[in-house]
């Protein structure tokens, strides 16, 4: 009987570990997410008022307000599950965009088409993780319903900076 009860308590055991892991991993998608939407948006206001093209104005403005919609959408997922969202992008995000912040027109333009094709490519394969792994419910399908969106956006950077050779 002492056999049986301890493999019953191991087995739990593993079982709380193996859900805690996940959880981890979704409060880490969480605060990426969360982080990088809030980048996307202050860039995108950024680069509507220091772009000297209109298609980059254009785009900084799309990519803030769809960013504010999905920032909206993560916070109601991560509250489902008790999940902290962030309440800033991270130093690294806050650093680029203060150097942003420092460029104008052309210069800028560039800067900005490279920076978002960058931060796309590591969203879309964030995302795509939690869509595929997630064990948040919520917030996996948070990160199915948004990736299309994401790839949408990783298009039109490409396209944004291969208008700006």
């Amino acid at each position: 009987m002492k056999v049986v009860f301890f493999g019953f308590v191991t087995v739990l055991a593993v079982m709380s570990t193996a859900r805690a892991k996940h959880a981890t991993d979704d409060q880490e998608f969480v605060t990426k997410a969360g982080q990088g939407g809030m980048a996307e948006v202050e860039l995108g206001n950024i680069a509507n008022t220091q772009g000297a093209g209109d298609m980059v104005k254009q785009f900084g403005k799309r990519m803030a307000a769809d960013h504010v919609k999905a920032g909206t959408a993560l916070a109601a997922a991560a509250a489902a599950d008790g999940l902290i969202v962030p309440t800033s992008s991270s130093a690294k995000q806050q650093a680029m965009e203060a150097r942003m912040q420092g460029m104008q027109g052309a210069k800028f333009d560039k800067a900005y088409a490279h920076a978002m094709v960058k931060d796309h490519r590591d969203t879309v394969a964030l995302f795509e993780r939690e869509a595929k792994n997630g064990s948040s419910a919520q917030v996996k399908a948070f990160a199915q319903e948004t990736l299309p969106k994401l790839i949408d956006h990783l298009k039109m950077a490409e396209d944004l900076k291969s208008g700006l050779k």
